[in-house]
Order: structure tokens, then C-alpha cells, then sequence
């Protein structure tokens, strides 16, 4: 008897860890999806002077730098949306990021991109493994770094208005630093939230949410990066 509830413990554990390994990958195949459709966008708005015209060509501009920020307060909610309806704002939001980083292609050189790509990426995948694999709480360093990222955003609004070279650079600095353990905090978050009891749709649509924080650490990391190498040029 006790040896056939062993027996069950051990299936149990293996159908979570197999349910938990595809979560994780579901997660990072959506992440994965959402920057390159970014990428593919950037390229293509930079590569079109009519699409760069018509959105960054006027104060349409600002609407389009600020529309991630408005779909993800007014229409990401994963408590009360469906998971096809979150995927819907997550690809709307990959796009606008898209459109916003065209500009990259026109003002940095392609091997400067490619590098701080790479290097972003690496330290995305790094960054990810400790924060699946580590047995320390990362709790407090969640709070903290969400604290750093609100006084980045406060900063660059700012930084608008008066463009200091120094104020970008104290920016990309704390950005990285920040977003670098948001990266692992939100990954040991994703793996401690997921539970087959949750059912395909919630944890579908905990997928989502998981895949968009990830993807915004990875797309700050590569902005940031991004800056710091081109100043090496």
C-alpha cells in the first residue's frame, strides 16, 4: 500500500514537472513571437519613408510611443479577458514597440544592432535559468527593481524636456540593472504561479501575462544595451 502511494507521489510530480516545462515554453515560444514581430515591424516602417511619415511624422508620434503603455493599463487584463483576447493586445502592443523602434534601423549602424541583440539575448537566457532554477525567494528583489523601473519611466519623461546626455546615460545604467532582475523575479514568478489545477484557459492566459513581462525586460535590456554600444562607436 504505501508503496503504491509512492508510486502516485512519483506520477503526480512527473505530470507537474511535464505540465510546468510546457507552460515555461509556451511562455517564451509567445515571448520569442512578440519580439520578432517587433523586429519585423521596425524594419519594415524604417524601410518605407510613407510609413515613417505617417507615424512618427507629427504628433501622431506620441500616440504611437505611449500606445503600449495605454493597451497595457486600459486593455490587458488577464483576470478578466479571454486568452485569444490577450494574445489580440499582446501582438498590438509588439506592434507599436515596433513602430516606435524603427527609427533604431535609421540612427544605428546594423552590426550595432546585431551586437547589442546578441548580447541582450544572452543575458536574457542567463538571467531567465537562474531565476527557473534558483531556491532563493526573489520576492524582494521584485519589489525593488519595480520601484527602480517606476523612477526610469518617471526619469525619461523627464529627460523628454530637457535631453541630458548624462540623464540617459544614469537611465540605461539603472535600466539594465533593473530589468536584468525583473528577468529573473518574473521567470521564478511564472514557475511558482503555474499549477495544472488552474486549468488550460487560466493558465493559458497567465502565459500571456508572464510572455508580456518578459518581453518588455527583453526589449528594455536591448534598448539600453543598445545605447551604451553605439556610444562606443
Amino acid at each position: 500500500m504505501q508503496n503504491n502511494r509512492y508510486t502516485l507521489a512519483q506520477s503526480g510530480e512527473k505530470a507537474i514537472d511535464a505540465g510546468l516545462r510546457a507552460h515555461m515554453l509556451s511562455v517564451y515560444n509567445r515571448m520569442t513571437m512578440g519580439v520578432l514581430v517587433t523586429a519585423l515591424t521596425s524594419f519594415l516602417v524604417s524601410s518605407s519613408p510613407a510609413l515613417l511619415k505617417l507615424f512618427l511624422g507629427g504628433p501622431q508620434a506620441y500616440l504611437i510611443m505611449f500606445g503600449p503603455l495605454l493597451v497595457l493599463w486600459f486593455g490587458f487584463r488577464p483576470d478578466r479577458m479571454s486568452s485569444r483576447a490577450l494574445m489580440t493586445a499582446f501582438l498590438a502592443i509588439s506592434v507599436l514597440y515596433g513602430i516606435s523602434f524603427s527609427v533604431i534601423f535609421l540612427a544605428f549602424a546594423g552590426e550595432t544592432i546585431a551586437r547589442a541583440f546578441f548580447v541582450a539575448s544572452g543575458m536574457f537566457a542567463g538571467l531567465s535559468i537562474y531565476g527557473y532554477t534558483t531556491k532563493k525567494n526573489l520576492t524582494a528583489l521584485g519589489t525593488f527593481v519595480i520601484m527602480g523601473i517606476w523612477g526610469i519611466f518617471i526619469a525619461s519623461i523627464l529627460n523628454l524636456f530637457f535631453a541630458s546626455p548624462l540623464m540617459q546615460n544614469v537611465i540605461a545604467a539603472v535600466g539594465i540593472i533593473a530589468f536584468s532582475g525583473m528577468t529573473a523575479w518574473q521567470t521564478q514568478m511564472t514557475k511558482q504561479t503555474y499549477s495544472p489545477s488552474h486549468g488550460l484557459e487560466m493558465n493559458s492566459r497567465m502565459a500571456w501575462a508572464a510572455a508580456l513581462n518578459l518581453y518588455i525586460s527583453f526589449i528594455a535590456l536591448f534598448q539600453y544595451i543598445l545605447h551604451f554600444m553605439n556610444q562606443q562607436r
